[in-house]
């Protein structure tokens, strides 16, 4: 029997890498029935008996146990037939054997009752849909390697992807991103799912409602899009980008960049992404480019001007002519 860990690892590289049950029994070897039956419950199946063990005692009562469990269908769900209703009940008509043999046999009927799991592919509107995140990877810039953040937007019907690299995520890069994104793809998705992300988010509330940041609220108004925040914890609720995060930086990435600044490393991006254009996603009938030419259309028009990607913040000037910002002091002009 596989570990719950391999379990997880099948089920993530079907049902969030898109990976064929073939590709999965090669990369992870595994035999293709165990790839399957992992496929079917993210929980290991429990062992259970071939042969039903013999319960002589109860022979006799087990279709009026299954008349009692029958009623269940139409009632109240908090007032259903247990187990333990249902020995009572037995006994009453002369059953002489135990509870437990009663509970057993309650049980395997009752999950012979329980449908499978039935996983449907999720299917997406031309340019309704887009899934937002960072990544964070390494590159070597100007000849010292350090940890960069990359945005990453990834359409859910043609899985076109845009990445674009920053030293950190703060909320003007956030923004940036974004707008860079938009001329990008020359449009703007109707609907932007994201995680969590304090840049967007002040407070997690009940189920999907958030207190967003009052600048994020302004910036999606200025580009009329809708957002949506996925439940903490949820990550697969956005795993096309969350797969995506990996295959940028895998295929993007590697080796590591070479190059001497930021801009450099965000045109390596944007050539990468334009060559994944050609690629086809599994299961799907054609490629990212061509999937993306029936898009585009779709998208709603940028406005007329970019948003202001900046962040204002009030400073006071010392005797000096100096403010302070972020901990560093920078000197101003005055007046001669």
């Amino acid at each position: 029997m596989i570990q719950v860990e391999d379990r997880e690892a099948i089920r993530r590289a079907y049902f969030v890498e898109h990976k064929s049950i073939r590709a999965i029994a090669r990369e992870l070897q595994h035999g293709r029935n165990v790839i399957r039956e992992a496929l079917t419950s993210a929980e290991p199946r429990q062992y259970s008996r071939k042969n039903p063990r013999p319960a002589p005692q109860l022979g006799a009562f087990k279709t009026a146990i299954d008349e009692l469990l029958a009623k269940n269908t139409n009632a109240p769900r908090k007032q259903h037939y247990t187990a333990r209703k249902i020995f009572q009940q037995l006994k009453g008509q002369g059953y002489t054997g135990s509870e437990v043999t009663v509970r057993r046999y309650v049980a395997q009927q009752l999950q012979s009752e329980r449908k499978r799991p039935v996983f449907l592919p999720l299917e997406f509107d031309p340019g309704h849909d887009a899934q937002v995140d960072w990544g964070e990877a390494e590159a070597i810039l100007g000849g010292r390697q350090q940890t960069v953040q990359f945005f990453e937007l990834r359409l859910n019907y043609s899985r076109k992807v845009f990445a674009q690299a920053y030293p950190a995520q703060k909320q003007e890069a956030f923004f940036d991103a974004h707008v860079a994104a938009f001329h990008y793809l020359g449009g703007v998705p109707q609907t932007l799912t994201y995680d969590n992300l304090t840049t967007a988010v002040r407070r997690v509330l009940e189920g999907h409602h958030r207190e967003e940041q009052r600048a994020f609220v302004a910036f999606r108004s200025h580009y009329l899009f809708e957002s949506r925040f996925c439940t903490p914890g949820e990550g697969h609720e956005k795993g096309g980008v969350e797969s995506g995060i990996g295959f940028v930086r895998r295929n993007f990435l590697v080796p590591l960049p070479n190059l001497p600044d930021f801009e450099t490393l965000n045109a390596h991006l944007l050539a990468e992404c334009q060559k994944d254009d050609a690629r086809t996603v599994e299961r799907q009938p054609m490629t990212i480019g061509q999937a993306w030419a029936l898009e585009q259309s779709h998208l709603r028009p940028l406005p007329a001007h970019d948003f202001d990607c900046c962040v204002m913040v009030p400073v006071t000037l010392n005797a000096y002519s100096q403010v302070t910002f972020e901990t560093n002091r920078y000197s101003v002009p005055v007046e001669s």
